[in-house]
């Protein structure tokens, strides 16, 4: 076994983590994997793992049957060999031949299903957002460090290599002392209509597809997708797309733990729809010791885009300013007069974000990992903080070290939620 030392940002710990050795690679060996959840970004990673040597896709599970069956039947025209296909989750984490899992569930589902992957044995990629809850994504971060797991976060734009260099560039002070980020999120989001109560198709279980949620009637304008613009569920644009940027906004600061003051304002301006989450939403979180501050806007619809960047970054210095569009480029403009600078462009990195959760799954070193568990709360942390200032239509002040509110029950009561029996988020985990 190798021995290592892992940091933890936020609480300010240093915890020893000795992780058990990882199977062999070989040729006849690789690391088994099960999806779960297909209907949507579980169809990207059964494409983007199938394209690495070392991992053999196995395992199919979604509570929809008829759509892991239809993907199933994909997947054995695609390979030529059939993959298995549960609905229960809990059962693949009693499957000893999976190794590993990766998540691409609704939300709500991301923390507990990788907790109970983490107690199983089996290593993790999650999608962004790692939590539905600040408390949460502590408990993922505890329980991948109890279990001596291997947990990826799904913010991909970590392995570009272009994104790489232009973090590299804010930290050699290309464009002078870095003090803001501005994260956009400028996606296209039509109306979803009004959808009454209907009941669950006969191939859905809806009882695990609510899990850890208090369950409402089902609608369609909950299942499938529209879950994101219910609190129930999603967290919005801003846990949606806007994780990635979020995560980028602190990754290029230098930023390892969440805002001590946060301030949101926006709405619901253009449709009368079934949607809760806000279309518009700025958010402002502020880093006084550290003189930092970090912008988030999401707009819904008809926009101007921002130097290009309508899903992206700016970082801005002293000396000038750097663009970030999606995953796979950068552009720095400097001084006043706006000076071309260094700039680059690469591919889309998914696939290269699942070779190096490979990787450190292969050599048991977390310091392997582009995207490791604690990426995954501090990222999707920063976007929940957001939503409770916007729900709750005021400044809030955070502790850090506690990771609460500084005088502000109703505030903390937000940070957390009432699980359904026996899908809840333990404690101790």
């Amino acid at each position: 076994m190798n021995s290592r030392r892992t940091f933890l940002a936020g609480a300010g710990a240093t915890v020893i983590s000795s992780l058990p050795a990882a199977k062999a690679a070989g040729a006849n060996d690789r690391l088994h994997i099960a999806v779960l959840g297909v209907n949507g970004r579980g169809q990207d990673h059964i494409a983007s793992l199938g394209k690495l040597p070392d991992a053999e896709v196995v395992l199919l599970c979604d509570p929809d049957l008829e759509i892991a069956r239809k993907r199933a039947a994909e997947f054995e025209a695609k390979y030529g060999r059939k993959v298995q296909v549960e609905q229960d989750l809990r059962r693949v984490f009693d499957n000893k031949d999976i190794d590993a899992v990766t998540i691409a569930t609704p939300n709500h589902w991301h923390s507990l299903a990788a907790i109970w992957a983490c107690q199983a044995g089996k290593d993790v990629y999650v999608e962004k957002p790692g939590s539905h809850n600040i408390f949460e994504g502590r408990k993922m971060v505890e329980a991948t460090h109890k279990y001596r797991r291997i947990v990826q976060h799904g913010v991909q734009l970590r392995s570009s290599e272009a994104i790489q260099e232009a973090v590299q560039h804010l930290r050699k002070g290309t464009i002078g002392n870095v003090y803001m980020s501005r994260g956009l999120v400028y996606r296209w989001r039509p109306s979803i209509g009004r959808k009454g109560v209907e009941t669950p198709p006969e191939t859905l279980n809806y009882d695990i597809w609510t899990g850890p949620a208090q369950q409402e009637p089902f609608s369609r304008r909950i299942v499938h997708y529209n879950w994101h613009w219910t609190w129930n569920y999603g967290n919005g644009d801003v846990g949606n797309q806007g994780i990635h940027e979020t995560d980028l906004c602190m990754w290029g600061l230098g930023l390892e733990s969440l805002p001590k003051k946060i301030t949101a304002m926006g709405g619901k301006f253009l449709f009368d729809d079934d949607k809760q989450t806000p279309e518009v939403l700025t958010t402002l979180f502020s880093y006084p010791e550290q003189k930092k501050l970090i912008q988030f806007e999401v707009r819904p619809w008809c926009t101007n885009l921002e130097d290009g960047a309508g899903v992206g970054n700016i970082f801005y210095g002293s000396e000038g300013y750097m663009v970030i569009k999606g995953y796979d480029s950068y552009e720095i403009y400097l001084g006043q007069k706006r000076e071309k600078g260094p700039a680059r462009r690469t591919g889309d990195p998914l696939t290269d974000h699942f070779a190096n959760w490979i990787k450190a799954i292969r050599s048991r070193k977390t310091e392997d990992q582009n995207g490791p568990v604690e990426t995954a709360h501090r990222a999707s942390g920063l976007a929940h903080l957001g939503n409770i200032s916007y729900r709750l239509g005021r400044v809030l002040e955070f502790d850090n070290a506690r990771e609460k509110f500084v005088g502000d029950s109703e505030a903390d009561g937000m940070l957390t939620r009432s699980y359904r029996a026996p899908y809840v988020v333990p404690e101790s985990v």
